[in-house]
């Protein structure tokens, strides 16, 4: 059954075109992710649909009598109501009911009140709704119903207008980044619902976990065409390499057309037949085509950094609290050389805190913290760009400096730049205002780039970053030889980018977890035996040979071989548990090849509980 249909529709903002006669549809139980670069229109195409804005051309067309709900980037509450009443001001009968029973339950000396209600809870059927509301509510984190709106943060009247929205239940739900202001915990409670319930998707999104798990279509908006894709994230990706390849091979061969077309132009054909015209108007056709460029700039950063000296980053019991909310109580850590530290924990734990106290914006109540003479920060806030009223892309870039140097001796210009963050030369004369929300984070991000740090503070990078930046942010930081911190919740970003973790926890504990997001979700899921067992693999698999400053000359050389050895007894065992689940060992052979792999797993255990042993000498 068909819900929405867009046909035809375009807009632009003056000379700059965002999208033209592009048409797709929405059915019932679909549920669809729209990918597109930031500035190709990706929230202007959700306003349309959801009447919010008007195209220039084309028209989108609803099915009669269907309920649409739209979440967008900015809330439309009314900051006068509680959140009950909020929640309540709406035209769901069944809301209304549990509204009556709710008053009801607060007044049960009025018996006939409540009998009416608890009859019309019967007859409306809302026990099984009334459950799930709650629960909702109780996921999203809103405990105390009475508090006003005005009194709400930012992502706390996010997370409302989305808490609204999924207990309205509308028939086609429209999603503008539903993860933004959520935390991890949320994130996952928020993909399992939409996972189970029959419910209309479509929805702008960079978190590719959510892509992965929750869309069943996606449609791409790619160089002012519309392409879809019946199936997840990684069918996309792979459908999209392909697509790209066959563009190229035909990209080759009307290149090749073109050349032998354009000799016989040149030759001037005097005889002006049917037949020749019809090659001549043939030629342009061919001309066109051979003339496309994919616009797939990449951003290609091999920034040459100032050298990290021993001493880095270093906390002595540092304690800090607002109020009666403890953010850090006495932590302690002495950072190393290039490490990647990923940072989660609900919301409300101090994470970006954290990182204001680190970096000396906010004072620390008790404790020290030490920085070393060589470390250069470069700190990416969620403030994004702070740019002055009628400034150009590029005078924000070069406030911070003409040119930073390269690798090899090289350097690159402002302009250059911002080229390979993918601003062209006409866009980087642009006004800032002009840009979208994703475009300013790109610019902030090369602003912070450009100043050259050693150290990398990133406070939610990938907000509102498309999913073609995203994987290009991912690249560079990989390459990136200095130390590196991030809060994010973008799980798919986390697990790709860092090498251990410090878990919020809320009361001022902060655990250093070994591992990426997707290890520790594993370990948290598992019983206690396993989290032991899990710990020390992700340990051995995951932490890198540090700077060692306790072990004698021999114990160094020993725990640089162990990791060699362990990844060698690993292979090996591998090979033969293969050839045993394979019935590859011949029959004669099976009591010998046990043997074998049983003394390759003792050594294997052997030599972790030495590598432990090691590393934690290393580390008194």
């Amino acid at each position: 059954m068909n819900y929405l249909t867009v046909e035809n529709i375009s807009k632009s903002y003056g000379e700059r075109i965002l999208f033209k006669d592009i048409s797709f549809g929405i059915n019932k139980d679909q549920k669809i992710a729209f990918v597109a670069k930031n500035g190709s229109g990706k929230t202007s195409i959700l306003n349309i649909i959801a009447g919010l804005d008007v195209a220039d051309s084309g028209q989108v067309i609803s099915r009669k009598g269907i309920h649409i709900a739209y979440l967008s980037q900015k809330d439309d509450l009314n900051d006068s109501l509680t959140i009950e009443q909020a929640i309540f001001d709406s035209d769901n009968p069944t809301l209304k009911v549990i509204e009556q029973y709710e008053h009801a339950l607060q007044n049960p000396e009025n018996t006939d009140a409540y009998q009416k209600a608890f009859e019309l809870m019967e007859v409306h059927n809302a026990w099984d709704f009334e459950t799930q509301y709650n629960q909702i509510l109780s996921k999203l984190k809103f405990p105390d119903l009475s508090q006003k709106i005005s009194s709400l943060s930012g992502g706390q009247k996010k997370r409302l207008s989305l808490a609204i929205i999924l207990i309205n239940k509308p028939d086609l739900l429209i999603l503008d980044e539903p993860t933004n202001h959520l935390d991890l915990e949320m994130i996952e409670w928020l993909e399992e619902y939409f996972k189970k319930e029959k419910i209309t998707l479509f929805m702008v999104t960079h978190d590719r976990y959510f892509l992965e798990r929750v869309c069943n279509e996606i449609i791409e908006l790619d160089e002012g065409e519309i392409y879809k894709y019946k199936g997840n994230y990684s069918y996309y990706l792979d459908k999209k390499e392909e697509r790209i390849a066959q563009e190229q091979t035909e990209l080759g061969k009307a290149k090749n057309l073109f050349k032998k077309e354009l000799d016989w132009m040149r030759r001037q054909p005097k005889a002006r037949t049917t037949k020749s015209k019809s090659r001549i108007d043939d030629f342009k056709a061919i001309k066109e085509v051979a003339s496309k460029r994919r616009n797939t700039h990449k951003v290609q950063l091999e920034i040459n950094m100032e050298r990290l000296g021993n001493k880095i980053l270093e906390l002595h019991k540092i304690s800090k609290s607002f109020d009666d909310l403890v953010i850090l109580d006495k932590l302690e850590y002495t950072f190393k050389r290039g490490e990647r530290i990923g940072i989660i924990g609900k919301n409300g734990t101090g994470k970006s805190s954290f990182l204001n106290i680190i970096t000396e914006k906010i004072p620390v109540d008790s404790g020290k913290i030490v920085l070393g003479e060589t470390v250069k920060i470069g700190y990416y806030t969620q403030k994004g760009i702070q740019a002055k009223p009628g400034q150009k892309v590029i005078e924000v870039i070069k406030e911070f400096g003409e040119y930073i140097p390269l690798s090899k001796g090289h350097k690159i210009s402002a302009s250059q730049l911002l080229e390979r963050f993918l601003f062209d030369k006409k866009q980087q004369y642009d006004f800032v205002e002009k840009l979208s929300g994703g475009e300013q984070k790109r610019l902030y991000l090369c602003a912070v780039l450009i100043q050259n740090p050693n150290f990398l503070i990133l406070d939610e990078p990938t907000n509102d970053l498309d999913v073609v930046t995203l994987n290009v942010l991912e690249d560079f930081l990989l390459d990136f030889p200095g130390n590196l911190i991030v809060v994010s919740h973008d799980r798919y970003f986390m697990d790709k980018i860092v090498d251990s973790l410090f878990v919020f926890r809320g009361d001022g504990v902060v655990e250093n977890f070994p591992g990426n997001y997707s290890d520790f979700r594993s370990y948290e899921d598992s019983t206690p035996i396993e989290q032991e067992i899990k710990v020390e693999k992700v340990a051995i698999s995951h932490v890198k040979t540090p700077v060692k400053n306790k072990l004698s000359y021999n114990e160094k050389r020993e725990f640089e071989k162990l990791d060699k050895d362990i990844a060698n007894l690993n292979s090996k065992k591998t090979v033969i548990e293969t050839q045993f689940a394979n019935g590859e060992i011949e029959p004669n052979k099976i009591n010998e090849v046990s043997q074998k792999l049983q003394k390759i797993i003792s050594d294997l255990e052997e030599k972790e509980d030495r590598w432990l042993e090691l590393s934690m000498l290393q580390e008194d």
